[in-house]
């Protein structure tokens, strides 16, 4: 499943360079991915329940073309494949005329919270792989 969010440029997210601050981009992808766990039906407090959690191992960004303020932009989230414990989310970021600003893939780990140590992805988030 990929979903996406729409977001504008605020004025504090904006750095001396007259962009959106490269940090921010990462907020961007952030926010979008909590929207698609959100929308698989697997928001924070399920996670919670399974005794579970995630944590961001590795993030890989690109930075294609600036963004500036008032821009309002797209964010998108899709699966991208998945491991034993760990798994993969895509991220695009599109402005207005449709160019590509920003992608990155995240990857994640699932982690017992008590432990704090990578468990196997629990089913739901695993089906979310499966074309």
């Amino acid at each position: 499943m990929k979903t996406s969010i729409q977001i504008e440029v605020r004025p504090t997210e904006i750095d001396v360079m007259g962009h959106v601050n490269n940090a921010k981009y990462l907020e961007y992808m952030e926010w979008s991915r909590e929207d698609w766990y959100n929308k698989a039906g697997l928001p924070f407090d399920v996670f919670v329940e399974m005794g579970m959690g995630t944590v961001t191992a590795n993030i890989n960004i690109n930075y294609r073309k600036e963004a500036k303020l008032g821009q309002k932009l797209t964010v998108s989230t899709e699966p991208v494949r998945k491991g034993r414990s760990s798994y993969v989310l895509k991220h695009e970021i599109y402005n207005e005329s449709g160019e590509l600003v920003a992608d990155a893939e995240v990857v994640n780990v699932v982690i017992d919270l008590k432990a704090r140590k990578s468990v196997p992805l629990p089913e739901a988030l695993a089906k979310q792989f499966e074309s």
